[in-house]
């Protein structure tokens, strides 16, 4: 019989997460919580009090969700440790998926249009 030597690896994870540290999260945290408190100052006072319309607040609390959304999967989820194959699998479709909402969206007002 042939002696085989078995090399077992810790499962501490990949290395990259070594750089999660709590001072990172907690910078995260702060930026999402940046971002909530702008979109709850124009929902409850730049909106009400000068009136502006949802035809241009609309777009800003997507771009603002999107960022959110951007902080949340790359730091909380690990995805900004990930390689560029997974991040570009996950991604790509993504980007589809907001296509279609626009496109949708600028159908529904054509379609809201039509009822007037």
């Amino acid at each position: 019989m042939s002696s085989e030597t078995t090399t077992i690896h810790g499962e501490t994870g990949h290395g990259d997460h070594d750089t999660m540290t709590k001072a990172r999260i907690v910078n995260v945290f702060l930026i999402l919580l940046g971002i909530t408190a702008v979109e709850f100052f124009i929902a409850l006072y730049l909106g009400p009090h000068f009136k502006i319309s949802s035809q241009i607040i609309n777009p800003i609390y997507i771009v603002l969700t999107l960022f959110k959304a951007f902080y949340i999967v790359a730091y909380f989820m690990h995805l900004k440790f990930e390689k560029t194959g997974l991040i570009l699998a996950i991604a790509v479709p993504v980007l589809f998926i907001i296509g279609l909402i626009l496109v949708l969206t600028n159908e529904s007002h054509y379609w809201i249009g039509l009822r007037l």
